[in-house]
């Protein structure tokens, strides 16, 4: 008995539905992936050493009252303005930029007091701010 041969049909695998499906799932995560610009403050942090390091000879320090009265080294301004601030740190500083600052305010100091502090030494050139605070019994 002869049998017939059948034929052989050649397999063929359709790869378009798979690359439509990989195209799409590509295009949806680049759709969905947010692109956000992070933007961040350059810090430089103090580094541990054996040797005690010397205090300033001069530093510059400012103190904030609870009411948002300056002092600089101890000497009351007359008023809050930002000229005021500005022009007793000039006298003090005399152009030196490179003289420390320390801003210290009461807990409970008006934000915009420390910001407009922040705001001067800035405009004025300094870099080298330090920032503490200290806490006030709410009684006083």
């Amino acid at each position: 008995m002869k049998f017939s041969r059948r034929a052989r049909q050649e397999v063929e695998v359709n790869l378009t539905p798979l690359i439509d499906v990989v195209f799409l799932l590509l295009i949806f995560f680049m759709v969905s992936t947010t692109f956000t610009k992070e933007t961040y403050l350059s810090i430089d942090l103090p580094e541990s050493s054996s040797q005690s390091n010397r205090v300033a000879d001069l530093q510059i320090e400012i103190l904030i009252t609870r009411e948002g009265d300056f002092a600089i080294n101890g000497v009351a301004l007359i008023n809050r303005q930002q000229s005021t601030l500005r022009a007793a740190i000039g006298k003090i500083s005399e152009g030196d930029t490179a003289i420390p600052m320390v801003i210290t305010a009461d807990s409970a100091t008006p934000h915009q007091s420390v910001v407009t502090a922040l705001d001067v030494a800035g405009q004025l050139g300094f870099s080298r701010l330090s920032i503490t605070t200290t806490l006030t019994n709410p009684a006083d």
